[in-house]
């Protein structure tokens, strides 16, 4: 047992200097909804603030959702392009009047988020 091999690998950059902060609890609340709107530690999240002065906070996984369905219809919107090239306008106008409807259904779930 005691050859050393096992256990939780050394860090390479190793945090040596701790420091305390103290905040009211009306500070300290805001702080950890900050942090946790961001997905990280309290800990980390001062510490980020601290050294670079912002937080980028990670996606939600509906603005992924959305993110995606905005992919597909740009994809959509080449493919109305083309379609009006080879099949006419009034096809290409159907096909419009449908991916338009979709944009603003995202769009209105856009706006209810904020």
């Amino acid at each position: 047992m005691g050859n050393g091999k096992g256990g939780r690998p050394k860090k390479v950059i190793k945090r040596e200097a701790a420091t305390g902060v103290r905040f009211t609890k009306a500070e300290y609340f805001i702080v950890k909804q900050k942090a946790t709107k961001a997905g990280m530690k309290i800990t980390v999240y001062v510490r980020t603030m601290a050294v670079e002065g912002y937080v980028k906070a990670r996606p939600h996984p509906v603005d992924k959702q959305l993110e995606k369905q905005l992919g597909g219809m740009a994809n959509n919107i080449n493919q109305l392009t083309k379609l009006a090239h080879q099949k006419g306008l009034l096809t290409a106008l159907l096909f419009f009047e449908k991916v338009k409807g979709e944009l603003h259904h995202i769009l209105n779930r856009l706006r209810d988020d904020q």
